[in-house]
Order: structure tokens, then sequence, then C-alpha cells
């Protein structure tokens, strides 16, 4: 069992003994372990062998002995145990936006409530509104979550798959019978959220492959199983297709079922004004159409776009918003790369709620090539993420110094991620944000404002010339949590006349500013900086899921701050400050 799945039991079991009403001490302990699993440095296997698990901060002596049980046995009859206290069902009330352990005990204690159904009807006939605490506007809330949950149900989060995505397309390039493999669909355009995953195969021997992917430790139930297609549903609920094509379709099929359904449809009209007909298996010659080219020979995917007189499309940009008109006129950016990056901003630490401390984040930036990292913990305002105030801000503030003092080729930025009040000031005076590299401003609270309003208090921490980036802009949680109304346009314009950097915030619950505003912040001159906002050194990873957003908002080198080397990036950093 995998340190991701560990984490997940752990999680599981903090949850139930919220719902026991057990000590919050020992509730704690498998919440912090679980935090400590997904920010291992290690490999769980090594720590394991080793007898190193509980020297690791957040792992106990007897959350270290559950560990290695699941680790090695891959069952916790403790984990069993508490899940028969209670209906299999009650753990989906979790995933209702707002409704957490205490309210849900409340639910289950007082009303028998252990579903999403139950508790609709419950909502609905008054029962939820006349409990303490909860009222008829708490019982509304309840019903919009709801209402929300099913409205996304059935989606994923790019980054909560990509891992299983990879893990999966892994064990197919290996398996003796494959001999060209990749992932198609909305998750290759990298989409923020997908619906199913497409594999595409070529082999000489399909029913070899197909008993393979039917039977792989990662499914959980087979919906179908064909000669050259099978669907699955995996085991974390995602339907999961494959099809096995020969060595000659492979490019016509990946093409194909990467889609957008829209570029497709353009791609097969420019086909036929050449007299062919483009499917997911080859060119063939157009019924009723004169042939006006030859049929084209094609080797590689790319081969398909240069036949129809277009330069290839990187897969990110096929949504049909004016790509192949670009690819015609030879004018596609060439979009950023992950090696493009050397450093990033928008990073926490365990002085707010950071689960790393500032050596360790810096240790795993420096293992990730990146040559300067700035550090944004949360302000005081943000009282409960542990918010630092003016003095434990001056202490970071040194520390980082003295760390920066035996450094050579790496520096530590200082900075803040501090919270816009909701008149639009900011939590510290800027004789305080003057002291620091760079400040990153974002909204935590009232997030219920009218547009006019929201987008006037935005613009307004943006024009102090303290303010470097504007955080996570829209506030977005993806299948959780909708954007705030802001006025995207106008905060834009706000940017580009103060020069200030939007955050591309790379942490998959997030990917925001969403990918389609990008292209026109291009237009208007507004530079971008991806931040993870990493709360581990696992996080830092997450920059990989923003390089993939920024390349699906046209987004080039030279339109990234953080490409930038660090003796430019430095500079960059005061310019706006030198505008006053």
């Amino acid at each position: 069992m995998t340190k991701d799945h560990i984490a997940d039991a752990f999680e599981t079991i903090a949850r139930l003994l919220e719902l026991k009403g057990e000590n919050p001490f020992k509730i704690r302990a498998y919440t912090q372990a679980a935090r400590a699993l997904e920010s291992l440095a290690e490999p769980l296997e090594t720590l394991i062998a080793e007898d190193r698990l509980t020297a690791i901060d957040g792992i106990g002596k007897a959350t270290g002995e559950k560990i290695t049980e699941l680790h090695s046995t891959g069952r916790l009859p403790y984990l069993d145990t508490l899940r028969e206290e209670f209906p299999p069902d009650i753990l989906t009330l979790f995933d209702i936006q707002g409704l957490g352990a205490k309210k849900i005990k409340v639910l289950w204690d007082t009303l028998g409530i252990h579903s999403i159904p139950s508790l609709e009807r419950a909502c609905k006939d008054g029962k939820v509104a006349s409990l303490p605490g909860f009222g008829e506007k708490t019982a509304a809330n309840i019903i919009k979550g709801i209402d929300h949950l099913r409205a996304h149900a059935g989606e994923f989060r790019l980054g909560d798959i990509a891992a299983l995505a990879e893990s999966l397309l892994e064990d197919l390039r290996s398996h003796p019978a494959v001999n060209l493999s990749a992932i198609a669909g909305s998750y290759r355009r990298k989409k923020e959220v997908v619906h199913d995953l497409d594999f595409i195969v070529s082999s000489r021997h399909p029913a070899d492959v197909m008993e393979f992917f039917t039977t792989h430790p990662l499914v959980a139930n087979t919906l179908a199983k064909g000669a050259t297609k099978s669907s699955v549903i995996l085991k974390n609920g995602i339907q999961c297709d494959l099809r096995v094509v020969s060595g000659s379709e492979f490019p016509f099929a990946l093409n194909y079922f990467t889609g957008s359904k829209e570029h497709n449809v353009r791609m097969r009209s420019r086909a036929l004004a050449r007299g062919w007909s483009l499917n997911e298996y080859r060119f063939s010659e157009a019924e009723g159409r004169e042939l006006l080219a030859p049929l084209p020979d094609i080797h590689e995917e790319n081969d398909i776009y240069r036949a129809l007189g277009l330069d290839p499309v990187p897969p990110e940009l096929r949504e049909d918003r004016g790509e192949l008109d670009a690819a015609e006129k030879h004018t596609l950016p060439a979009l950023i790369e992950w090696s493009n990056l050397r450093g990033t901003f928008h990073n926490h630490t365990t002085a707010s709620d950071g689960r790393a401390t500032l050596e360790d984040m810096v240790a795993a930036a420096k293992d990730l090539g990146l040559a300067y990292l700035g550090i944004a913990d949360h302000s005081k305002a943000s009282f409960q993420a542990n918010g630092l105030d003016e003095k434990r801000l001056a202490e970071q503030t040194a520390r980082i110094a003295e760390l920066n003092a035996g450094e050579k080729d790496f520096r530590i930025f200082t900075g803040i991620e501090c919270d816009i009040l909701k008149d639009g000031s900011l939590d510290f005076p800027d004789e305080v944000l003057a002291t620091l590299d760079y400040v990153v401003a974002s909204v935590h609270s009232s997030f219920t404002m009218p547009s006019a309003e929201m987008t006037k208090r935005i613009i307004k921490a943006m024009e102090n010339p303290h303010v470097t980036m504007l955080g996570h802009p829209t506030g977005r949680l993806l299948l959780t949590r909708d954007a705030y109304q802001v006025d995207i346009p106008a905060i834009l314009d706000a940017a580009a006349a103060t020069g200030t950097i939007i955050e591309l915030n790379a942490n998959p619950r997030r990917l925001d500013l969403d990918w389609r505003w990008w292209p026109l912040a291009k237009e208007k001159g507004v530079k971008c900086a991806i931040n993870p906002d990493a709360h581990s050194t696992a996080g830092l990873q997450d920059l990989v899921f923003g390089v993939g957003i920024a390349r699906k908002g046209w987004l080039s080198k030279n339109d990234v701050v953080n490409t930038q080397s660090l003796a430019q990036i430095t500079r960059t950093l005061q310019e706006k400050r030198a505008r006053r």
C-alpha cells in the first residue's frame, strides 16, 4: 500500500474518531501522521526497512506501527473496527462543502442522518434548521453544497488522478506486447477537471493487452472487454478506456482521441478541402470529393498537422480557440516548459500552516534544481492558518538572512501572503511590507461580496506599491468552491496599469487564474508567476500542474517571471516599488 493510500486511511480514522467524540489529541495524531506521509522526502519502504519511521516529525510509535501494518498487509483491523461502528455511507457527508465532523456528529446523534439523501430530506422538512447551532441559513447552505456535489459528480481534479494515470501508463508501456502507448483525452490536453481517462496503445497482440488491462490491480470493476476496446472503473472511481490499434493507426488514434471535439471537426474540414477523409485510423479518399493532393504518409502525430498545411499544435491548445489559424500562419507560441522554471514564490512553512520547516523547504527547492525560493507564510488576519504577526515575521526575515549568508548560488526571498481585508486595505502597514522582498496579496474572507465591490477591493490592494503579486485571483477550489464574483478583465487592466504580477496558483485544487483568461492577460502585457502555494516539500512538485495550465493558456517562457535568472528576478521584484 502506497503512502498516499495510507494517508487517506489515516484521514478516515481521524474522521471516524471525531464522529465518536474521541480525545482531540488522539485525532490530531492521525491527521499529523497523514500530513507527514504526504510530505515524505524519502521512500516509505526505506524508512520502514531502516526502522526510521518514528524519526519523522508527526509520526509516533502507535501511528508508525499502523503505517507499517498497512504497508505490509494492505489491511488495518483497527480501521475495520471503526468502520463497523457507523453506516458505510456516513463518510460521504464529508464531501459536502462546509460540513465538518462536528456538524455531522450532531446530525448522526440527533437525527440518525448518515447519507446525502437522508440529509437532503431533513434539510427540506426543517429538521436540520431546528437543531441548535444550525438554523435556516445553514440548512440552505447544505442544500447548496449537495447540489454542487451532484453537479460535479463523476469529475476528477487533474492533480488527483495524475499519479494513478501515469502509473497505469507506465505499466502498459512495460508490457511486452505493447509497442507505443499514451494517455489521450482531456488529461493530455491538461484540462483542470477530467471525467475519464483514455489510453491508446499499439500492439500486435491486443488480447494479451486487454487481459493485462482488465485484471490490473488498480481496476475495481470491468464495464466492457472487447477485442480492441475495454472500459473499466479504477479503484478511485474514474472510468478508464483502453483502445488497442496497429502501429500505423496509432498517430491517428492518438490525435483523434486527444480531441477536443471542436478541434477535430476543424481538422476534418481541412482534410475534406484536400479531398481526404480523416478519422481515428487513417487518411483516405473522401467519397464524392475530388482528390486534390496525394494521400500523405504518416509516421507520427505531427505529420498529420504538416499534411494539412499546419504547424504541429501542442495538445494543451487543442480547444478550437484560434490554434489552427495560428498554426496556419506559423504564429503558435513556443510554450513554456517545466525546465524553464528557475524558482517560485508563495510557499508556506511551519511558521504558519505549512507542514515543513523553512530549512526543509529550501532543501526541497534545491533538489528540484531551483535557484531561488520565496517564502510567503500567512499574515495575522488568517488566524485559522496561524498567520504571522509583525514580531514573528521579523524573526522569520532574520532567519532567512542568516540562511542567505551561507548561500552562494541560491537565494531565499522574504515575503508574506498578506490578506486583502474587506475594504481593500492590507493586513500589514506599508512600513512592515517595505521590509520584505515581495508581497503576495490574497483574499481569504468575505467571499460573497458583489462583483463590483470585490473588484474594487482587489484593485485597491493592487494599487499598493508593495504588492508584487495577486494570489489565487478568483479564490476557487475546484469541485468544492466556486470562484467569487469578480471582474477579471478589470483586474487584468489594473495589473497592467500597476505592474502587479498575477499568480497562476499551481495547487491542483485551485489552478487559478483559469487558463481561459491567460491569453487576455498576455495581450495586456500582464506577467504571470507560477506558484505552487506549497504547504509541504511535496507541494513544490505541483509546479508541474501550473506549467500545464500555463501552456494551456498560451504562455511562453517570457510571459512567466519565475523563468528569470536570479539576477533578473531580483530586479523584477523591485520594479513596482520603483514606479512609486
